[in-house]
């Protein structure tokens, strides 16, 4: 209505503004601009962040495992944010960004939390996924428990089964000539797994039985709280990084992981199919090597 030509409509809006009342007429117009407003301001927000998580790299090393051949009788099928630390100079092929898990249960480090407790909590029966069905044991995990670096692998093969340990078969024996030519003995670092139970056929884990077994795995890991983590395969770096994309997208590159450095690089099984890609995990090693302050040792 124009108040102009209404002089008792003007009159009363005149009153309004004398008496303050006179932005209630703005109310409903407002709130939805200031909604615009704050859109705007989160997909800004997700703008900027698409390429606030990929770290560069170096791509000057190359070579054989330190010195030490992969050639291992090894040949099993395939596992199918802030700035990086100043050694890394590759530069990523596309930008990636993780999330922080959603597992509410274990959001929260647990007081006075320990890898015994954690064992204790999961039980040596345990049946809260379908996996209980076909396991011989449950393999929980190995090595240093103050160790400043963890491998993260997905589950249990057919070797960990039995042996109730994980990267004991013919990947696992390749995973440790990896250990030994970063100058390390896997009594020195902690190898664990996504869940603790062998899925049939070695297939992945399943999302429900990662979405079950991995809390421990977090508590694993909050418990130890190692300076790097490395993941193994795809499967596990989706996990702690809450992310569908495949590794090929972020394989080498550093994340930042309540509170320690996370690079997900390949699998050992995947190694054993595709030779070729030992040089490239070599150097996420090295990488991994110089954030440890690490050398490796000289060849005999």
């Amino acid at each position: 209505m124009d108040s102009s030509r209404n002089p008792k409509s003007e009159a009363w809006l005149r009153y309004a503004d004398d008496l303050g009342l006179s932005p209630f007429h703005l109310d409903r117009i407002v709130p939805q601009a200031a909604a615009l407003d704050s859109e705007q301001a989160i997909s800004g927000a997700a703008i900027s962040l698409d390429v606030s998580f990929a770290a560069p790299r170096s791509s000057s090393t190359s070579g054989t495992l330190g010195g030490r051949s992969f050639s291992s009788d090894i040949g099993e099928p395939p596992p199918g944010g802030a700035s990086a630390p100043e050694i890394s100079k590759r530069s990523p092929s596309q930008a990636f960004v993780p999330q922080v898990p959603g597992i509410s249960l274990f959001e929260e480090r647990l007081e006075n939390d320990s890898l015994e407790r954690i064992r204790t909590d999961i039980g040596p029966n345990c049946t809260r996924c379908k996996l209980h069905k076909a396991r011989t044991n449950i393999v929980f995990g190995v090595g240093n428990p103050k160790a400043q670096l963890v491998f993260v692998g997905e589950g249990p093969g057919h070797d960990e089964d039995i042996q109730a340990e994980p990267f004991v078969g013919r990947a696992g024996r390749l995973l440790t000539q990896m250990i030994e030519a970063m100058g390390l003995k896997r009594s020195d670092v902690y190898i664990c797994n996504v869940v603790k139970c062998r899925p049939p056929e070695n297939r992945l884990p399943e999302k429900d039985e990662i979405t079950t077994c991995s809390p421990y795995l977090i508590r694993q890991l909050d418990v130890i709280k190692p300076k790097v983590i490395c993941c193994l395969g795809a499967c596990s770096a989706q996990t702690l990084l809450n992310t569908s994309q495949g590794i090929s997208r972020y394989r080498g590159e550093w994340f930042d992981y309540r509170g320690a450095k996370l690079m997900a690089t390949y699998h050992p099984a995947y190694l054993l199919r595709n030779p070729a890609a030992k040089s490239e995990v070599w150097k996420d090693l090295q990488d991994i090597m110089a954030l440890l302050g690490l050398q490796a040792p000289k060849k005999k």
